[in-house]
């Protein structure tokens, strides 16, 4: 039987100056490595994230001169605990960037990484307005990687909103899934909570959302990290400043959970109705 664990959110506010961002990150991962997590999971973009006249800046960089991807791999290694590094802004050949997870083991090693599919191109309430797809280029499959708790379905932020990846990713075994974010607060207000609860609820599953929080510029993000468990409760949750929660994970919850309600297993094909079809019309009363 696996052990339980205890796993942590990092919730941290960054800006445009990245060395005070990975200082501060780095500070609330030794914090929360303090405090007993063996895995440690950070926000979406949580080394750079500044908004501005409608354009972000997210310290993109090449994979290989990103300093926060050496500085995490060495402190994973250091600490001796696994880190899912958010997402770092990485330079991609076509000019574009790729919104990219990172999972690295507490030897430094990247055992696995996932390019976020789903990108947020959204007009809000007030007159704000975000387009990913301006400067972001999409990935185009679904990560799951081993842990030594079971396997662990990588996601973020805006790919919340599309159940059908957390359903293929608990089909792939996935067990915990993590979706780091930098959820805005106008959404993350209406959305953040029951979102992430019915993720958790569909495929019982863990689940691990490390939000920023605070402003970034123009944007503001919503913060409330949260840690599901499989029947939905949130074990811990985090509020709207900088700071780490952390929670007791046992493994053995997914299977239990999954045993009483085996939705998992109730997949049926069907049929979809043709939009341009008229549907059959039953006159009042019948």
């Amino acid at each position: 039987m696996r052990e339980s664990f205890k796993a942590a959110c990092v919730q941290n506010c960054a800006g445009p100056d990245m060395a005070a961002n990975l200082a501060e990150a780095e500070s609330l991962v030794r914090h929360a490595a303090g405090q007993g997590a063996s895995l440690i999971c950070l926000p979406e973009f949580f080394s750079c994230l500044d908004f501005r006249d409608g354009a972000f800046d997210v310290g993109d960089r090449a994979e290989e001169e990103h300093p926060g991807l050496s500085l995490f791999r060495g402190m994973a290694d250091e600490l001796g605990v696994w880190i899912q590094m958010g997402s770092l802004a990485i330079r991609s050949p076509t000019g574009k960037i790729r919104n990219r997870a990172y999972m690295i083991d507490d030897r430094g090693g990247i055992v696995a990484f996932y390019d976020k599919i789903h990108l947020s191109d959204v007009d809000l309430a007030g007159g704000q307005s975000y387009r990913e797809s301006r400067s972001v280029e999409p990935g185009a499959s679904a990560v799951v990687t081993e842990t030594p708790w079971g396997r662990l379905g990588l996601s973020v932020c805006y790919d919340l909103r599309f159940a059908q990846l957390y359903r293929a990713l608990a089909h792939a075994g996935a067990e915990f899934v993590v979706v780091p974010a930098a959820f805005t607060k106008t959404t993350g207000q209406a959305h953040w909570h029951v979102l992430l609860r019915a993720r958790a609820i569909e495929t019982g599953s863990y689940v691990l959302a490390a939000c920023q929080c605070g402003t970034h510029g123009e944007a503001e993000s919503y913060g409330h990290s949260l840690i599901i468990d499989p029947w939905g409760c949130i074990l811990a949750e985090g509020g709207e400043e900088p700071g780490v929660i952390v929670s007791d994970i046992d493994p053995a919850k997914v299977a239990e959970v999954r045993r009483m309600i085996p939705a998992l297993t109730h997949d049926r094909e069907f049929s979809v109705p043709d939009p341009d079809v008229p549907g059959i019309k039953l006159a009042a009363g019948e």
